[in-house]
């Protein structure tokens, strides 16, 4: 039986240190060597989902778990084991097959929004249920996967071009909306057209997902029992930002997963309030920081940082006056990517494709275990990528700036060190 928050042994707010909370953070995620051998479902489950925005994220956050390579996450994708799917928020996601069917239906109100922007250009909801079908037409008539483009040949005079207005709106034509709404019900899925999740261009094919069991309050106390197990805590604030539930929503769904709320002695990025699901709370009572350096380089938009947007939680109380945060975002994200030691960050680094290596500032030098795990994954980079993308756009002309001030900013530290 679940313990009710009356039976949980809350820690003494006074022992939830800075230092505890990201040791405990590091460890939920995985990032402490514990889900190595792991296969990538089971990755995505204990750590949560990996964003994907064209970059290369998933296939380091299954490397630095699990020390999956690209090869085995691209076979995991052609047999269906894990997808790239819209779901939270609407946005997109590489997870394992057993969260398919509860996580696109969090996604179909953001798929039906796009319909809005439609509507106020004189398209009404049966043109687009036509288009649906038409779509589902051609590509159970298509040898293959068929990408944007050739769907629109296809479908000709059936994919209304919207105009200026369309293009000023962000929807230039009806099909993106159309195959939005498709693979929010399952009935298509997108499909890395070269098989490559870090180079952003898609093709669609027939998929026909089954419903899921679970009713829209269901599958919202789902996904936050899933999100506080990934993060092992999470205040209020960054529960709503990743789910994208509302208020009312929120407060049932945490209700509904009995989650427990303590305080701790410091202010996270959200407060000085977590709310945990009743196990952890006892876990975390109990839990020992690792005494030995555990380092890991990672993707700016791994989970360990994107699910609770609190990097600034993952600096040193000496580190948060140095130029490593982005300012934006209530400086919730990196300008680089982060290295770090147990939950703490402690240096930035970039990839430079020109010279195959990458370009790092440690911001207390480095010890032996952090030039072996750079070393590592320079190699894995330059064997598995060639490049390390952090987004669809990112390109090694438009990274070069930030390349050199890493460079210089590794010098200026050297130099004052010594």
């Amino acid at each position: 039986m679940t313990p009710t928050a009356q039976s949980v042994p809350i820690p003494a707010a006074r022992s939830l240190t800075a230092e505890r909370l990201r040791a405990w953070a590091w460890h939920r995620q995985g990032l402490d060597g514990s889900l190595a051998g792991c296969t990538a479902e089971q990755v995505f489950a204990r750590a949560g989902w990996a964003r994907s925005i064209g970059g290369a994220n998933p296939y380091l956050t299954l490397f630095a778990r699990a020390g999956i390579r690209r090869e085995q996450v691209d076979a995991d994708i052609q047999t269906h084991r894990i997808l790239e799917l819209p779901t939270a928020r609407g946005c997109t996601y590489v997870l394992g097959r057993q969260d398919f069917d509860w996580a696109l239906k969090l996604g179909r109100d953001a798929a039906e929004t796009t319909f809005k922007v439609l509507g106020r250009l004189g398209v009404d909801r049966g043109e687009i249920a036509l288009l649906e079908e038409q779509v589902v037409r051609a590509l159970a008539e298509a040898s293959g996967p068929m990408d944007p483009r050739q769907l629109k040949e296809q479908l000709g005079d059936s994919v209304r071009n919207l105009g200026e207005d369309g293009k000023k709106k962000g929807a230039s034509t009806t099909l993106p909306t159309a195959l939005g709404i498709l693979q929010a019900h399952g009935r298509i899925r997108r499909v890395p057209a070269n098989g490559r999740l870090d180079q952003q261009r898609y093709a669609y094919e027939l998929w026909n997902l089954g419903p899921s069991p679970l009713d829209d309050d269901a599958a919202r106390a789902e996904l936050v029992r899933s999100y506080l197990g990934w993060t092992g805590g999470a205040t209020f604030k960054q529960s709503q930002w990743f789910t994208g539930f509302s208020v009312a929503q929120g407060k049932a769904a945490l209700a509904a997963v009995d989650a427990v709320e303590i305080h701790t002695a410091v202010a996270t990025a959200g407060g000085g309030t977590l709310w945990m699901l009743p196990d952890d709370v006892g876990r975390l009572a109990a839990f020992e920081e690792p005494a030995g350096e555990q380092i890991q380089l990672l993707a700016g938009s791994d989970s360990l940082m994107l699910l609770r947007r609190n990097a600034a939680d993952l600096l040193a109380e000496d580190d948060r006056d140095r130029d490593v945060l982005a300012p934006q975002a209530l400086q919730a994200d990196l300008p680089d990517h982060p290295i770090l030691d147990r939950g703490r960050i402690i240096g930035l680094w970039q990839y430079d494709p020109g010279q195959e290596r990458i370009v790092s500032w440690l911001f207390d030098g480095a010890t032996q275990a952090v030039t072996r795990r750079i070393d590592e994954i320079q190699a894995w980079i330059r064997d598995d990528l060639g490049d390390f993308r952090a987004f669809s756009l990112d390109s090694p002309a438009g990274r070069q700036p930030r390349i050199d001030r890493l460079a210089a900013a590794a010098v200026a530290e050297s130099a004052a060190a010594g």
